[in-house]
């Protein structure tokens, strides 16, 4: 599959998103407003979780945005609240990988507009915006749960 070119990217971000190949260049100042640092995404939980092995959170944080439609099925197994750097949710599901991104790119609907973005065979983030927030999300086809996709949602309240 052909990639988007890398321009619609955050690099700095997308580097850090469950991705195994990177892109070049970027707008550090984007990054920055997403929330995401250098340890990003690659320091958050265990991507490695099966949905059998998941167990959803029982609270988020004010940082996160709980009307952010995730697909349907999706557990979301580990939260991390890094101030003012935003939350960092990951989750799994058994919803096969094209279904999630359609269901990520029609978070639009609610109100959650993307701003830029990339997809590859096996994965794709994209840079977000709505309801007072800003962020990031990524999905992953799972190296280790055949049939699974793994997400992470980066999100940051706005001002």
């Amino acid at each position: 599959m052909r990639s988007r070119p890398c321009r619609l990217a955050l690099p700095a971000v997308a580097a850090l998103l469950l991705l195994t190949t990177a892109c070049g260049g970027g707008d550090d100042s984007e990054a920055a407003a997403s929330g995401a640092g250098d340890e990003g995404f690659s320091a958050a939980a265990d991507i490695a979780t099966c949905l059998k092995n998941a167990t959803a959170v029982t609270s988020t944080p004010d940082g996160y945005p709980a009307g952010f439609p995730l697909p349907n099925g999706t557990v979301v197994f580990n939260i991390e609240d890094r101030d003012a750097e935003g939350v960092i949710a990951t989750g799994v599901t058994s919803t096969p990988f094209d279904d999630v991104l359609k269901d990520m790119n029609a978070a639009e609907q609610a109100g959650f507009r993307v701003t830029s973005g990339e997809t590859e065979e096996d994965d794709a983030e994209a840079s977000w915006t709505g309801h007072g927030f800003v962020g990031r999300w990524a999905i992953k086809k799972s190296a280790t749960c055949p049939g699974e996709t793994v997400l992470q949602l980066l999100s940051k309240r706005l001002g």
